[in-house]
């Protein structure tokens, strides 16, 4: 892969070099000549065909997850986020003991690899809310809490410059990679004043399906507002906006 650097950016085939363009700006690569078919039943073409199978399984479960978060996304997330998922959804698939090479998979793998993943790389969750907080994860009740103490918002909370408010979300979601279904459910804290006034002590608990057998994963979020003659506007400020997986229960 190699970056165009002439004058007028190109985008097609000649001579066997793809011009195209990515999130990186403009990019050239020579196109293989391998055949469909003969990676597909060549013994040489094995682990390439392993790492296929378990590429798609980690592209699926991103998109799963990302489907159940859609709308929170649209206010926190960054233009890599289904590369920089798909990719920890590889470290947690690589990280099944249980299966063999090729058949490897999230369900049987380390999901707890995804605690602490971030999905707006540019305004991260540990930067924006300082605050401590405690997590647990109930599978028999299917109870996905977080508890906040009092705090000061102005001391805990980084916003932006024209924030008045700020909502704090927990996000519930049980994943069924394999029949690729979720429940969600969200609980938060409604629109609160981002002042030096103390919050109350803060506990939400969004619940899913009682003794679960799937994966489940809290995910904490905030929003920033701006108050005017009475009404909130959400900020798509994607310096600030943040959303975490901040606490993860396997089988």
């Amino acid at each position: 892969m190699a970056k165009q650097d002439g004058i007028i950016p190109l985008k097609g085939t000649i001579d066997k070099i793809t011009f195209y363009k990515s999130g990186d700006g403009y990019l050239a690569r020579k196109k293989t000549g391998l055949d469909a078919n003969r990676i597909a039943t060549d013994p040489a073409f094995e682990r390439t065909r392993e790492t296929g199978a378990e590429f798609t399984r980690a592209g699926e479960a991103t998109k799963l997850l990302s489907d159940s978060l859609r709308s929170y996304l649209l206010l926190a997330s960054d233009s890599k986020l289904p590369s920089r998922l798909t990719k920890a959804m590889m470290a947690v698939i690589k990280a099944d003991a249980t299966n063999i090479r090729g058949k490897r998979n999230v369900i049987d793998g380390e999901a707890v690899l995804l605690k602490g993943f971030d999905f707006n790389i540019n305004g991260r969750l540990k930067s924006t809310v300082t605050q401590q907080y405690v997590t647990a994860l109930t599978r028999v009740t299917g109870q996905l809490k977080v508890d906040f103490p009092i705090f000061i918002p102005v001391k805990k909370i980084k916003a932006p410059d024209s924030a008045t408010h700020f909502t704090i979300s927990a996000i519930g979601v049980e994943a069924n990679f394999e029949a690729k279904t979720y429940v969600l459910d969200e609980k938060d804290t409604g629109v609160l004043p981002w002042t030096g006034d103390p919050t109350a002590a803060i506990s939400l608990a969004p619940t899913v399906t009682p003794n679960s057998t799937h994966l489940l994963f809290l995910i904490l979020g905030i929003t920033f507002f701006m108050s005017e003659n009475g009404a909130y506007y959400p900020l798509k400020d994607m310096a600030y906006n943040s959303l975490a997986i901040v606490d993860v229960n396997g089988q």
